[in-house]
C-alpha cells in the first residue's frame, strides 16, 4: 500500500496478532529466499534492516566480501491470507555500507526503470508465471 510507514507496519503487525515476519527477496536467478523473524524484532528490521550471509546466496557474494543487508520496503507489507500469524515484507539487498547491492534483482529493475524515465520512455513490467 502506497505511503505505509514504519508505524502503520509495527500498528498492523500488533492490531492483526502477527507473529512471525518473513523478510522477502530474490537471488540472482530470480529464486525467492526468506528470512523469518520473531514479530518482536520488526521494530529493527524495519529501522536497521536484517545482515545476512550474502555467500549463501547463489551468484550474491564471496566468502571474504558476504556480509549483505536485507531493508525492507514497508510498502509491500502484508498478512499471509493462508496463514494469519506471518506476513511478509519484500526486501531491497544492501552492502554493509547501506548502498544498494548491485546485484539486487530489485535494484537492477528501479535503475533500469530511471533509465526509462530520463530518456521520457515508459517500461511495462510484470512476471511471467511459470509452473514446471
Amino acid at each position: 500500500m502506497a505511503g505505509t510507514t514504519i508505524a502503520d507496519v509495527l500498528r498492523r503487525v500488533k492490531e492483526e496478532q502477527v507473529q512471525f515476519v518473513q523478510l522477502w527477496f530474490t537471488d540472482l536467478l530470480g529464486n525467492l529466499k526468506s528470512i523469518e523473524i520473531p514479530a518482536a524484532t520488526v521494530d529493527v528490521a524495519l529501522t536497521e534492516g536484517i545482515r545476512f550471509d550474502g555467500s549463501s546466496i547463489h551468484g550474491f557474494a564471496r566468502i571474504d566480501e558476504s556480509d549483505m543487508v536485507a531493508r525492507p520496503d514497508t510498502e509491500t507489507f502484508a498478512v499471509l491470507p493462508w496463514e494469519k500469524t506471518v506476513a511478509r515484507v519484500i526486501c531491497d539487498v544492501l552492502n554493509p555500507a547501506g548502498e544498494p547491492y548491485e546485484g539486487d534483482p530489485r535494484w537492477v529493475l528501479k535503475r533500469a526503470l530511471q533509465r526509462a524515465a530520463s530518456l521520457d520512455m515508459t517500461m511495462n513490467v510484470g512476471p511471467e508465471l511459470e509452473f514446471f
